[in-house]
């Protein structure tokens, strides 16, 4: 940063620890990308997002950055915050077209019925079925807790491991690796693994609940 860089990557936190500790200066930016627009300007994020974009933006001027902004889900509440950083005659880029959901045509779906008390051995029966004995699942997690508590539950009979907020990034960034490379099969996570995994040997992905 103190010689000069071209392109910043970052999280909304870390780059405004940096504009607040004087580290960073926006004043000059000619392109923003937010990447998931959807979570970015979303209850969370979006208090720091506009604070950052603020350093950059000023209201009506004709050399403001070139915006662009990327998301997998565009409900009418996203057009509408970011049209405050658009400018008028914008280009919406549709690649779902009328399909408001499309998958992949090549994934089998199934939908399981079972008590919350049955979870962990129905799941573990599943993985045996669906993933074999060398394949890799992932298991969402509605909560940290329940993550916690499938991982260490005896009734799965696969090696697992968790993976949520709570966990430490450098402890998530060796789990990952593990999964990766097959030292343990079944990761069960909360949605903090849900965007930006990209581990083409999972054979199986496990929803605990239908996601909200």
């Amino acid at each position: 940063l103190k010689s000069g860089i071209d392109i910043l990557v970052g999280t909304p936190g870390r780059i405004k620890d940096h504009i607040q500790n004087s580290k960073l200066e926006l004043s000059n930016v000619k392109h923003v990308v937010l990447d998931e627009v959807d979570h970015m300007l979303d209850m969370g994020f979006a208090e720091q997002v506009e604070e950052i974009l603020g350093f950059a933006y000023k209201k009506g001027s004709e050399n403001n950055p070139q915006t662009l902004l990327f998301s997998a889900t565009c409900p009418r509440w996203v057009y509408d915050v970011a049209k405050k950083y658009m400018k008028d005659e914008y280009e919406q880029i549709d690649l779902i077209g009328k399909k408001t959901q499309r998958t992949a045509t090549t994934v089998e779906h199934l939908a399981i019925q079972c008590r919350s008390s049955q979870r962990a051995g129905v799941l573990g029966d599943i993985i045996q079925v669906y993933s074999g004995s060398h394949g890799r699942t992932i298991v969402f997690c509605e909560t940290k807790k329940e993550a916690n508590e499938l991982a260490m539950n005896a009734s799965l009979k696969q090696d697992a491991q968790s993976l949520h907020g709570d966990i430490p990034q450098k402890q998530r960034e060796v789990t990952l690796k593990g999964f990766r490379n097959g030292v343990f099969e079944v990761l069960i996570a909360t949605n903090v693994a849900a965007r930006g995994l990209d581990i083409p040997e999972v054979d199986l992905v496990i929803q605990c609940s239908p996601p909200k």
